[in-house]
């Protein structure tokens, strides 16, 4: 099933060569006439490509040469990526004077690079033609994209708990179960098997959810556990859930006291969803530490196999059958459909029907293509679903589902690669969007019509174009984001038609991988192929610090030199090489949690071509790199640093930033003043900074600026004198979220200053002193989510605010004062909130 992705790799080439930018560099370097033959080239053979890849499964030969053109392609793309960063060094040394800026950025004569890249687009066209020219053997036909459904409306994001269809009957049995008085010795284990795509855990979720389950219960848990087992990641993980705190950095001693402390005394519920193991030691020793909890707490386990099943169950399993084909239908009709609208398309209903006889009452198969088919009312593509040849291969039990090769067949070519590399990561890996994206932007994976869209708008639209369509699965809504990850199966579907691509595993096969995950703590580094020129992608990790990881990162580099992205969480090295300098086309770096590393050589200020640079957790860091400003692509920018200030001309220059985060930077007092030179800012993120005194007063300048977070800073001031405010419009503040600042008495109107028209979500949590909600909060027209927690102080809502009819959500909780006024009907703070559609307290 592996696929090629040779057209994808063309399609974006030939966007990349086509567009304003290439123009103008073309005409600058004297090499128009070049590219437009590699574009008319790349054209013709591209025009065939999808035909070679739907008979290369019968033909070797023409696999061969579908491999050789997507690998030209490839050299295509490193090629027009050198002109780029040759682009970028003269913007750099254009702002710049002084033979000290010359030399640090060595080996930039334009007589000499125009020379060396004369020869190399020539031979590009010399392979282009040699490919070209062979194509004819093969007969191919010029085919374009006839299969691909386009949204051509607005479609559903996420399918909510009311699409659970045909489940009541298993919903009560399970409930009955976790309300039962009877207790034995054991904590009583039900575990719920199927087969995969079935619906397990959804029926979970929907248990977890049940009212009567939440008010049964004093603590609930969710745990996904992922196929190895790892008792220690599970404690942690169960300890997170049960209170929200990190447990990362303890030992298996201090994570067993924590886990206690959790659920001493407590009646719980836990989910443990997903598991594998049929280890049953590993199953008693995690069972025994679940012990603290008292009479009634219940587990439910949800597997695909009856052995782990019968090692895990104290009663016997609950058997999920698959849906009836009316279920089906209702669930079908549901997700293709707006309600009713079904009725004036009977043709497709008919159609509808046989194709949900073809998914065999597995729920996963039918929310797939009823999420495809909302957005066609194309009978043709309709019809195209159903009789495809995919439904007659022969199925085992655990193999990849029709139905979601049909939907990725369907996919328009931007989605498939970015589907394919999510295969990188593991199974049960949450995403969450600003990451993912960083990844695809760093790669080349966005494409868009417009020049000047952002990434990050780009990278939203893909992602909720995957949601709709099923394959990505929401896990978590939280206040300025959330966090989505795949089904086992869509998981196994990415690895099946990336394989060719991309390599999760801890070995490395040598051939055309291009992104691979290394994880030195379970594999010996000696294991990585000698030839990883074709990388584009490498996240190592060592988590136990067992590799020469400095060496080893110094021999790798030398052996990457294509490398987009470079990712190396959790690893122990205390000096990244010098030799970094030499990945010219690296576009995102990565050293998150690394606690040894204590600076940074100036040499990583070559990369011109950087886009995101992550040292959230490098706690061990005492300054950033003095010629930081050299960064001139820089979007993205997260740092934990041992430095008082920052320095001068350091930051402030990064004109491209986007975002910005300062985490645990412990000595931090002040930000740089400056701060309104970066007029591209949308994001600024503060946290755990508690010597951090005040923000500079030239934020509310900054013209594109939407989302600011500040989090625990318990020495920060954020008042200002009313007769420095200015006149207040022209803000753009979209997101606000304010916590663990004791000094905040009421709602910094300096910051909020212009923004009372674009404001959607406020956050304000964890303030102390916090007394009043001001007068003017009721001219927050565009207020769409509002969440006060743990305000002891405040005492009630401002007035006016039955005029903020975008109010879609509020959540009040932990605010004595605050909660009794709120109260439905009979608070005297009810009427100024009754329109509010979504409101909890508690």
């Amino acid at each position: 099933m592996a696929e090629s992705f040779a057209f994808e790799i063309a399609a974006k080439v030939l966007e990349k060569l086509g567009s304003a930018a290439y123009e103008r560099i073309s005409l600058a370097w004297g090499v128009r006439e070049e590219f437009e033959k590699l574009k008319l080239t790349l054209a013709v053979i591209g025009a065939v490509v999808l035909d070679a890849e739907q008979q290369q499964a019968c033909s070797q030969e023409l696999s061969l040469w579908l491999q050789r053109f997507k690998d030209a392609c490839y050299d295509v793309e490193d090629l027009i990526d050198e002109f780029e960063i040759q682009e970028l060094r003269r913007q750099v040394l254009e702002r710049s004077t002084g033979s000290k800026v010359r030399h640090f950025f060595f080996g930039s004569n334009p007589l000499a690079f125009r020379f060396m890249m004369g020869n190399k687009i020539k031979k590009a066209n010399e392979m282009l033609d040699e490919i070209a020219a062979n194509k004819a053997k093969f007969h191919l036909t010029p085919k374009h994209e006839t299969n691909v459904i386009h949204r051509e409306r607005e479609t559903y994001s996420f399918v909510k708990t009311s699409s659970v269809i045909g489940r009541d009957e298993a919903k009560q049995h399970l409930v009955n179960f976790l309300m039962d008085p009877t207790d034995g010795e054991d904590i009583p284990v039900l575990p719920i098997v199927g087969i995969g795509g079935i619906g397990k855990t959804t029926l979970a979720q929907l248990v977890f959810n049940e009212e009567s389950v939440k008010s049964h219960f004093e603590l609930r848990i969710w745990v996904c556990v992922t196929e190895d087992f790892d008792v220690k990641q599970l404690m942690i993980k169960i300890i997170k859930s049960a209170n929200g705190r990190e447990s990362k950095d303890m030992n298996k001693e201090e994570l067993h006291k924590a886990l206690q402390d959790c659920l001493n005394g407590k009646r719980f519920f836990m989910v443990l969803d997903d598991v594998w193991n049929e280890d049953k030691k590993k199953w008693s020793e995690l069972k025994d530490l679940l012990g603290g909890g008292a009479q009634g707490s219940r587990i439910i386990v949800t597997t695909r196999s009856r052995k782990v099943a019968t090692i895990t169950g104290t009663i016997p399993p609950y058997d999920l059958e698959h849906l009836s084909y009316e279920n089906c239908l209702s669930l079908f009709l549901k997700l293709a459909f707006k309600e009713g609208e079904e009725k004036q398309h009977d043709n497709l209903v008919r159609i509808g029907e046989g194709i949900v006889q073809k998914c065999k009452g597995v729920a996963l198969a039918v929310k797939t293509l009823g999420s495809l088919l909302c957005s066609t009312r194309v009978q043709h593509d309709w019809e195209l679903v159903r009789d495809s040849e995919l439904w007659k291969l022969k199925q085992e039990e655990n193999d990849i589902l029709p139905a979601l090769k049909l939907s990725y067949d369907h996919l328009p070519w931007y989605l498939k690669q970015c589907f394919a590399f999510c295969s990188v990561f593991p199974k049960d890996f949450e995403l969450n969007p600003l990451y993912l994206i960083s990844l695809w932007t760093a790669n080349g994976f966005l494409q868009s019509p417009y020049e000047n869209e952002e990434p990050k708008d780009i990278g939203n639209r893909y992602i909720q174009e995957l949601l709709s369509r099923s394959f990505f699965q929401q896990v978590e809504d939280k206040i300025f984001t959330f966090t989505f990850k795949m089904h086992d199966l869509v998981h196994d579907l990415a690895l099946s038609v990336a394989q060719n691509e991309v390599n999760p595993c801890n070995h490395y096969s040598t051939g055309n991988v291009r992104h691979l995950r290394f994880d030195l703590s379970k594999q010996d580094a000696s294991q990585l192929a000698n030839n990883l020129n074709r990388l584009q992608s490498l996240f190592l990790s060592d988590k136990e610090g067992k590799a020469d990881s400095e060496s080893l990162i110094a021999e790798v580099i030398s052996r990457s030199k294509h490398l987009r992205v470079l990712g190396m969480s959790k690893c122990s090295f205390e000096q990244l090489p010098n030799n970094i300098r030499y990945l010219k086309q690296l576009r995102y770096l990565s050293l998150v949690d690394n606690g040894n590393i204590k600076r940074l050589p100036n040499s990583i200020c070559n990369l011109q071509s950087l886009q995101t640079l992550d040292l959230g957790g490098c706690r061990g860091i005492e300054e950033l790199p003095k010629d930081i400003r050299y960064l001139i692509s820089l979007r993205e920018l997260r740092v934990t640093t041992k430095q008082t200030r920052l320095q001068e001309n350091g930051i402030s220059c990064l004109t491209s930033l986007r975002i910005l985060s300062f985490f645990e930077c412990e000595n931090l007092e002040n930000l740089f003043e400056d701060i309104q030179n970066l007029t591209a800012l949308r994001e600024l993120y503060i946290y755990e900074c508690h010597n951090l005194v005040s923000l500079p007063q030239g934020l509310k300048y900054l013209p594109t600026f939407e989302n600011l977070s500040i989090l625990n800073c318990e020495k920060l001031d954020l008042t200002m004198e009313e007769l420095e405010l200015e006149k207040e419009e022209g803000g753009s503040l979209r997101k606000l979220r304010i916590g663990g600042v004791p000094k905040l008495e009421s709602l910094p109107r300096w910051i909020l200053l212009g923004s009372t028209q674009t404001l959607q979500h406020l956050c304000i949590r964890k303030l102390e002193n916090l007394c009043t909600l001001p007068t003017w909060f009721q001219h927050f027209t565009s207020l769409q989510n509002l969440y006060i927690i743990n305000c002891p102080k405040l005492s009630c809502l401002s007035e006016g605010m039955q005029h903020l009819t975008a109010l879609k959500r509020l959540r009040i909780g932990g605010c004595p004062k605050l909660n009794k006024r709120c109260i439905e009907e009979t608070g005297e703070d009810w009427p100024k909130i009754a329109h509010v559609p979504d409101f909890l307290l508690w």
